[in-house]
C-alpha cells in the first residue's frame, strides 16, 4: 500500500514537471483566401449598417411559373406597366422560368397584394424567400 502512494506520488509530481516544461513556438498555417474571405464578409456587414442593400428573409408573390424564357419576360413587362413601383425578379430553376413580385416583410403584406393581383392573375403563389427590403 505504501509502496503503491509512492510512485503516484512520484508520477504525478514527475508529470506535472513534464508538462511545464514543454515549451515551443505555434505556427498556423493558413489559406490566404481566409483572410480576403473575412475582409469581404466585414464590408458586407458594414454595408448594411449604411444604408446599402442587404437581403434578409421576406415574402414574394409568384405571378407566373412556365418553360419559356419570353414568356416570362412578357410577363414581368405586363407587370410592371400595371405596377411600376414594385419590384419584379426572373428567375430560372430547370426547366421553368418564374417571375415573383414584391418584397414584403410579412406574410399579411403579401396577402394583401394578392388580393389586389387577382383581377389581373389568375395563379398566385406567396413563398418564403431572401428579400432586399426598402
Amino acid at each position: 500500500m505504501y509502496r503503491k502512494l509512492v510512485i503516484g506520488l512520484f508520477l504525478s509530481v514527475f508529470l506535472a514537471q513534464a508538462a511545464s516544461a514543454q515549451e515551443g513556438k505555434v505556427v498556423v498555417i493558413k489559406d490566404p483566401q481566409i483572410d480576403s474571405l473575412i475582409a469581404k464578409r466585414l464590408a458586407l456587414s458594414r454595408a448594411g449598417s449604411t444604408g446599402n442593400k442587404v437581403t434578409t428573409l421576406g415574402f414574394r408573390v409568384q405571378i407566373y411559373s412556365g418553360l419559356g424564357r419570353d414568356d416570362a419576360y412578357a410577363e414581368q413587362s405586363k407587370f410592371r406597366a400595371l405596377f411600376p413601383g414594385v419590384a419584379s425578379y426572373v428567375s430560372y430553376t430547370q426547366p421553368n422560368y418564374r417571375v415573383r413580385v414584391g418584397d414584403f416583410r410579412t406574410k399579411l403584406e403579401a396577402q394583401k397584394f394578392v388580393n389586389d393581383l387577382k383581377k389581373n392573375y389568375s395563379s398566385l403563389f406567396i413563398f418564403a424567400e431572401k428579400i432586399n427590403p426598402k
